[in-house]
């Protein structure tokens, strides 16, 4: 039979060691714990001009999606509402290519302020989470829960800002070895066409580069047991039935970047070399400067 525990839900706003700091390392350290699935911690502490700091900016890895959050220990109130959105703003005005959204964290999200940030809802897209802190046996452990979902609003591609840049060790790491060596199969077939071509490892996905410039017709997002290729390719229904027919997982067409995306496993590289041979060739045609 299952044990049955007993935890008691306290206040982190009056506890005399824990405080905001606390909070928010350790959203950082795991921020899929805000239920956001697959996001990784793109700042902390991010400086606003002439209001403050962000206290968390997260993106999706694989879109374009960030969701800057602010934390709030008690009960939320008017300034904290003000400032998720003052924050929002200043980030989709200084990087509208993205898809942005506002995120309250706090440990009481009453029925007032829920009433209020609900009418921003779908004009401003915001999530309200609510955070419980539940100790047992001199552990503490936090627990987060959505009150308030987001409705979808109606992107610069990933290489037109400045990427922060990692290194195969961290690819191998959030994806596998395995996956990894997929992307370095593909790069051996672009070296046909371009002996120049190298892969370019950056926090988001595995990219192109010759000689230090981003040439990115092919993007690679390696998962532990698959990896998704994009390759820029013009969209076209003889190519898809190609895909198919060889029995690839083709995902969907991204129409505002023009590439596919398609899910691989390792067999499939042996499996259909020649077919990927000509996807990499038009792709590498179809525009490799960014």
């Amino acid at each position: 039979m299952v044990e049955f525990a007993k935890f008691e839900k306290i206040s982190v706003k009056n506890h005399s060691e824990l405080n905001e700091r606390w909070v928010q390392d350790r959203i950082a350290d795991d921020p899929s714990v805000l239920g956001f699935g697959d996001v990784v911690l793109k700042d902390k502490e991010r400086i606003q001009p002439r209001a403050g700091r962000l206290d968390l900016l997260l993106q999706d890895a694989d879109s374009n999606r960030r969701y800057e959050v602010e934390i709030q220990l008690g009960a939320t109130d008017e300034s904290h509402i003000i400032r998720t959105i003052e924050y929002w703003d200043i980030e989709r005005k200084r990087y509208p290519q993205y898809d942005h959204v506002a995120v309250i964290v706090a440990e009481d999200i009453t029925s007032r302020f829920l009433n209020v940030i609900s009418l921003f809802n779908g004009m401003i897209p915001i999530v309200a989470i609510q955070m419980n802190a539940l100790r047992l046996d001199g552990k503490v452990g936090l627990v987060f829960t959505t009150v308030l979902d987001q409705m979808t609003l109606g992107l610069v591609d990933d290489d037109e800002e400045v990427q922060e840049t990692t290194d195969r060790a961290y690819w191998e790491s959030r994806g596998s070895k395995k996956t990894v060596q997929m992307a370095d199969k593909i790069l051996e077939i672009a070296q046909r066409f371009d002996s120049a071509l190298e892969l370019k490892y950056n926090k988001f996905y595995i990219g192109l580069a010759k000689q230090g410039i981003p040439s990115n017709f092919l993007v690679f997002r390696p998962k532990k047991n698959f990896m998704r290729f994009e390759p820029r390719l013009k969209r076209s229904p003889e190519l898809e039935e190609r895909l198919e027919q060889a029995g690839l997982d083709l995902m969907d067409y991204d129409s505002r970047w023009g590439r596919y995306r398609i899910r691989l496993q390792a067999s499939d590289l042996d499996k259909h070399e020649e077919l990927f041979t000509e996807l990499i060739e038009l792709a590498s045609k179809n525009g490799s400067s960014e």
